[in-house]
């Protein structure tokens, strides 16, 4: 699969949609979820052009990689989630229902999260 460059995450990036940024540095970008499911819900995202971990993993740089997840926890103590803690989740693939095919981490938190996954 190809990459949109129009993407909603491709057009913030660009800054032709705004956004509430919580982060930014070379390699990442934060910012607060248009349609929270939680009292806090953020996304972090790299700035390069990934649809999937597995893509990320095989062509992202280690300062890439790195950034990101640093990103993800600084975003978390940013938000005041670190001490009573959060969730992060990332959606891959259709069966995962990803809707925008970049790469994004969801940081879910302020409330008791529930269950990790529904039930069968």
């Amino acid at each position: 699969m190809a990459y949109d460059k129009n993407n909603i995450f491709a057009k913030i990036l660009r800054g032709e949609i705004p956004c509430n940024k919580i982060y930014e540095n070379e390699h990442t970008f934060a910012f607060h979820d248009v349609n929270p499911q939680t009292p806090i819900h953020a996304l972090v995202i790299p700035k390069g052009e990934y649809i999937s971990m597995i893509d990320f993993s095989e062509n992202a740089s280690e300062t890439e990689i790195s950034s990101l997840f640093k990103t993800v926890t600084k975003v978390a103590r940013e938000l005041g989630v670190e001490n009573n803690g959060y969730r992060i989740l990332s959606n891959i693939g259709d069966d995962a229902n990803q809707e925008v095919k970049h790469l994004h981490i969801h940081i879910f938190g302020g409330c008791n999260v529930g269950a990790m996954i529904c039930r069968r």
